[in-house]
């Protein structure tokens, strides 16, 4: 099979031919259908997150149809339309337990630190294949799996409630799910800060007021749209040291500052003025639950998540045209999502 792999740090990826793998006991063996370009997949390459070991098959937003089910595998059969669930955990650990996986101390990563779906087929524990409704395709399902899931998660983390306000700094994958699903989930006002027009107004199309980053300071413009407020909940999927600096210096009294972009320095924070004269905090959050995945797929099934316009661009399985994209998601540009159509 065709595989496109990571064999050096700071180096293009490869096409390779690979034996088909096989579903072993509790697998099931996925032939891909479409996998999602990820900002994480550039971090990779370029060394800012330990990938390993190498030569590895990147991709870990991963939606296609069972080819094989192996021994002990009940509930899944060949032809069943799925996505993945990245997150390969023991569930067995004090982490799986409390149903915190993420932290498994066994845990691996679907095209991390195993083998992912930047290829024509790949082998994954069949507790991680998660039923993707007809009405959903694969594009949107793939991309479900880490662009939404995250968002939906950070948000979670975030505690965001009905009647409350956000501001989403990045309206690129990740951002549009968030916006859609912070309406779903209730909140009165989405603010989406980005410089980029089209993206900006894809977002205002989603029920966002868009706030131009490149035409004044998105701090001041929250505050000026808020009344001098400021915002409940900020969600920063961006990945750079300003704009985590900018959610958290957007916080209304008792706000919450999710951070899910990986930043390559550390962030400055004033203590008194950002947080304790504020009672506001700063959250992590890391990646994903499995058992919010199904819920992600029947929001799209009821039309609640729109997705069709978030996967912009489809790309063959071919090393130079993944290449091509992930070079121009590390200058922060590139489309809303692309995804692979092996």
């Amino acid at each position: 099979m065709k595989a496109v792999r990571l064999v050096e740090i700071g180096k293009p990826l490869e096409l390779q031919e690979l034996p088909v793998p096989r579903a072993g006991q509790g697998q099931v063996l996925v032939r891909v259908k479409a996998a999602g370009i990820c900002h994480s997949d550039v971090h990779y390459r370029a060394g800012n997150s330990p990938v390993g070991p190498l030569p590895q098959t990147l991709g870990h937003e991963v939606a296609g149809v069972v080819e094989e089910v192996g021994p002990g595998v009940a509930g899944l059969a060949a032809g069943d339309r799925v996505c993945l669930h990245y997150l390969l955990t023991c569930g067995a650990c004090d982490y799986c337990r409390a149903g915190h996986e993420q932290f498994c101390v066994q845990g691996k990563m679907l095209g991390k630190h195993t083998d992912g779906g930047y290829a024509e087929y790949v082998a994954v524990p069949a507790r991680n294949a998660v039923r993707l409704a007809e009405e959903v395709s694969f594009e949107q399902g793939a991309i479900l799996m880490c662009s939404s899931s995250t968002s939906f998660h950070a948000l979670r983390k975030g505690r965001l409630q009905a009647g409350e306000t956000v501001a989403v700094f990045g309206a690129g994958g990740l951002g549009m799910s968030a916006i859609q699903l912070a309406r779903i989930m209730g909140a009165l006002e989405v603010y989406a800060v980005d410089i980029n027009e089209q993206k900006l107004e894809l977002a205002q199309a989603f029920g966002a007021i868009p706030v131009h980053a490149r035409r004044s300071d998105p701090v001041a413009e929250i505050r000026h749209l808020t009344g001098g407020r400021g915002v409940d909940v900020a969600l920063e999927v961006i990945g750079l040291k300003l704009t985590m600096e900018q959610a958290v210096r957007s916080l209304a009294v008792l706000g919450r500052a999710v951070l899910a972009g990986i930043a390559d320095g550390p962030v400055a924070i004033d203590s008194y003025v950002d947080l304790l004269g504020r009672e506001a905090e700063v959250i992590g959050t890391s990646d994903h639950l499995l058992w919010e995945l199904p819920i992600l797929v029947e929001f799209v099934r009821q039309g609640r998540l729109d997705l069709s316009h978030v996967v912009t661009r489809t790309v063959p399985l071919e090393a130079e045209a993944i290449n091509t994209v992930m070079d121009a998601l590390e200058q922060f540009g590139g489309e809303v999502r692309t995804v692979i159509t092996p």
